[in-house]
Parts: C-alpha cells; structure tokens; sequence
C-alpha cells in the first residue's frame, strides 16, 4: 500500500475546508512515508514562516513515526533524549503533524498545518487526517 497523490490531495482538501471553517488561513504539507514532500497547500493569507513549519511537523511525524506532540515527552528537559530536537533539521514538538498508516499498521507518510493557534493547527490536521483514514481503498 502506498499513499497516491489522490489520497494527498483528499487530506489537503480536508484540511483546508476546516481551516476556512474556523476562519484561518494555514499552509499543509503531505509527506510520503520516506518524508519526502508528495503535496502542499498555501492558502491565500497564510504566513510565509509556517510554510517551514508545516513541512516540518510532518517530517518530524513520519521519520519518528509518531505525531509531532508526542516527541516532547522525549526531548523535554530531564527526559531521556533531551535535545533531540535539534536534530534532523530541527525537529517541531507540539501539535499539527500526525503520522499515517495503513489499514495493516504500515507507515505511508504524514501530514503536517501550520498557520494557526496550536490548537486550531491540531483540529485542522485532524480533520485533514481523518479524510485518509475514511477515504476509499482506492485513495491509498
């Protein structure tokens, strides 16, 4: 199973639908399960530094194969790789990347927000991820 440029653009479109939703323009990349960028979007008004920020959030999702959140618990001061954050180009730590896999557990890629609040990034990619994870066989 691999994630197809269809299946891509689905999540984008989800993404940006509940953006315009709650009224906030985001930039949201689409990374193949090497982290390798498969699609993006900028919307209109979206804030040029966050274009680095989406792509990163995913990134950071699918090469440690986790959602970007949950790498805090690992670099946070006293824990075990505090720190690594700063590595792979600078790792993102809080909300907006989340990791995708298939059916069977395999990892296919990530989707990273970036534009808003932290917790409008985390409802607009969910909403972006959620479009995978329903979206037909044939999507993915």
């Amino acid at each position: 199973m691999k994630l197809t440029s269809e299946a891509a653009e689905t999540m984008i479109a989800a993404a940006v639908a509940k953006a315009s939703e709650i009224g906030v323009a985001v930039n949201v990349a689409v990374l193949d399960s090497g982290a390798h960028l498969k699609a993006f979007r900028r919307m209109d008004g979206a804030a040029l530094g966050a274009v680095d920020l989406a792509i990163r959030k995913a990134r950071t999702a699918a090469l440690f194969q986790m959602n970007s959140e949950e790498i805090w618990e690992f670099v946070k001061p006293g824990a075990p790789a505090e720190g690594m954050q700063f590595s792979n180009g600078v790792l993102i730590t809080f909300a907006g990347g989340v990791l995708l896999k298939g059916e069977d557990g395999e990892i296919l890629g990530a989707i990273g927000v970036s534009g808003g609040t932290v917790p409008q990034d985390g409802e607009i990619v969910a909403a972006g991820s959620q479009a995978f994870s329903t979206s037909s066989p044939s999507l993915h």
